[in-house]
């Protein structure tokens, strides 16, 4: 009997497993320990693929943990990105698990974009002779939950694939519903294939990890990876200086965490996950508004001490907004949710948060017990590493926007930026873990030119990028493109920019400040500008990286690039296009976008 759920279901991560389901995971990890052997003693009898669509390196992590699960069973096994296989490869598989995010509201990924789009075709091959099945990692926050994963389920099926596993739609917490999917899936096609366990020491320890919901294989590997989510380091926070200028409409810092005797080793281009503490002031408002004095109790612990860490007291949760309308129908809420239109509600939604909804629903507002159970797990914010392990093995910068708005009748904040900012002491600690990027990096060629876009804070993994090449050794030209609102505000990093143009390590700089002339001026601006420079340097081979605001600078400056391209080869659009997916497919152009 299966324990995990139909087809599409989600598995509740925050529920203790049942009897049966710690019996199974007993059985497998002792499974596991005698793995190794094959019936035959010779060549896998059946190769299962791996594809992967990834947007931060989560699915391409879990990738790994089922090629070295389908390898420790004696089955032989590969992971492969999906836009890195064709209608025609994919025909001549026998065996696909498929591991794929999805990217804003319902998107694919910017690795599986290419393949989604080939396997639409009208005149795709069939697929009859492929066994296959997905594993959607995602965010119930979204209304597309999971899309991606669901669009290639149903795809594979339409083409005539056999479903081998039901899909599993994973939540934020993927860990546990993941392996347990892994582990019956590789459970199956092993049984299929009649291999026989065998024993090795090292197999069992990783299988035992990855049935645990662990850091899995991949991760267990690298230095310092006892420290995730479950388990984050208590870092001090050894700087916090303000980068922008006082007189800036932004407040962007600079930060700097002592790794000290964690093992932790990072790449430029990894990010860190930082685990935030809700405002005790926003805590107590929140309180009063339910009718709480604080004195209450869950679980055994203070309602306020569960407030500030464990729960998302900022933004509503869809589980909230259903349970608000339904308690108070006449309420604004209420009546904008009536017209059924998402971007409406989203743009009614901008800017408020659970106070200022609970304020709406008025005397019907739900009591403390009541609204506990609507909010969700307070989550690890995650910021692009700004520094390189060259230049500062001991230390992780980040470069973080502090955000604030409202009135001073009712201000707002980021739950993690001005926990940073305004809540940790001198040398204080924060929990924070890696979490490894493996498809954003600099070039594995020192040789091949490198361009950034990074406005904003979008310059963070750049410079890192920066210093990376610069001790390194490389001698790839460098180019950033780098803007904000204002250059005497904005320009952070100025005087460390013009120092690495003076040591020959940044060959060209272009800014651009929006709002120091009547006419905005946007990095793609600039890009457009300079199209002629711009179209050689990708002639000569460069990587061309995107890091920053997703909903319009990313694909602002995914057209620019496409009239770039266009221009330059005068080859119609449909040629532009298919310049970009080739160098998609190189991981020419990789995009780390929020």
């Amino acid at each position: 009997m299966s324990l995990l759920p139909p087809t599409g279901s989600l598995i509740p991560v925050d529920a203790p497993f049942s009897q049966a389901q710690e019996s199974w995971l007993a059985g497998f990890i002792a499974g596991i320990a005698a793995a190794g052997k094959r019936a035959s003693g010779g060549a896998p009898t059946t190769t299962i693929d791996v594809l992967f669509g990834t947007q931060t390196g989560n699915a391409e992590f879990l990738a790994d943990e089922l090629v070295a699960g389908a390898k420790a069973r004696g089955l032989g096994g590969r992971a492969t990105a999906l836009d890195a296989v064709t209608p025609e490869q994919l025909a001549g598989m026998s065996h696909v698990l498929v591991v794929t995010s999805t990217y804003g509201e319902g998107e694919m990924p910017d690795n599986a974009g290419l393949f989604w789009d080939a396997i639409q075709a009208t005149t795709v091959p069939r697929l009859e002779g492929l066994q296959y099945a997905v594993l959607g990692l995602g965010d119930t926050s979204y209304d597309e939950f999971c899309q991606a994963g669901k669009l290639l389920d149903t795809r594979f099926e339409q083409l005539g694939a056999t479903r081998i596993h039901d899909r599993v739609d994973c939540d934020v917490d993927y860990e546990d519903p993941a392996a347990l999917w892994t582990a019956a899936v590789l459970d199956r096609l092993a049984a299929e294939a009649g291999v026989q366990p065998g024993a090795t020491t090292a197999v069992a320890a990783t299988g035992a990890a990855t049935a645990a919901g662990g850091a899995g294989a991949s991760r267990a590997s690298r230095p310092g990876a006892q420290w995730n989510k479950r388990n984050p380091y208590p870092s001090t926070l050894v700087e916090n200086r303000l980068l922008s200028s006082p007189r800036s409409a932004k407040e962007i810092r600079h930060y700097e965490f002592d790794l000290g005797d964690s093992g932790i080793e990072y790449s430029a281009g990894d990010a860190l996950a930082v685990v935030p503490v809700n405002d005790e002031v926003f805590v107590g408002e929140l309180l009063e508004q339910v009718g709480a004095n604080g004195s209450e109790t869950l679980d055994g612990r203070p309602v306020t001490e569960v407030l500030r860490t464990d729960r998302e007291i900022r933004t509503p949760s869809k589980d909230l907004i259903a349970d608000l309308v339904q308690r108070a129908p006449s309420s604004e809420l209420a009546a904008v949710v009536s017209h059924g239109d998402k971007h409406e509600l989203d743009r009614w939604l901008w800017g408020r948060d659970v106070l200022d909804l609970l304020r709406d629903a008025g005397p019907a507002a739900p009591g403390l017990d009541e609204l506990l159970p609507n909010l969700r797990p307070l989550q690890a914010r995650q910021y692009s590493i700004s520094s390189s392990p060259l230049a500062h093995p001991d230390r992780i910068h980040l470069t973080i926007a502090s955000v604030r708005y409202g009135d001073p009748h009712r201000m707002y904040a980021g739950v993690a930026s001005t926990f940073l900012a305004d809540r940790v002491a001198p040398d204080g600690t924060v929990d924070v873990y890696l979490q490894p990027n493996a498809s954003f990096g600099v070039p594995a060629d020192p040789s091949a030119p490198m361009i950034m876009v990074g406005p904003g804070t979008g310059i963070a993994p750049f410079r890192g990028f920066l210093h990376e090449r610069a001790v390194s050794g490389a001698t790839g030209r460098n180019w950033l493109f780098f803007g904000d609102q204002h250059r005497d505000t904005d320009f952070v990093y100025e005087d460390e920019l013009t120092e690495l143009q003076e040591q020959g390590v940044l060959d060209r700089l272009d800014l651009a400040f929006s709002r120091d002339q009547a006419e905005k001026v946007y990095v793609q601006t600039r890009m457009l500008e300079q199209a002629p420079e711009l179209y050689s340097w990708l002639e000569d081979g460069g990587h061309l990286y995107v890091c920053g605001d997703a909903s319009r600078m990313a694909k602002d400056v995914e057209q620019a690039l496409l009239a770039v391209i266009g221009s330059q080869r005068g080859k119609g659009e449909d040629d532009a296009q298919a310049y970009l997916a080739d160098m998609r497919r190189g991981k020419r152009y990789v995009r780390d976008v929020y």
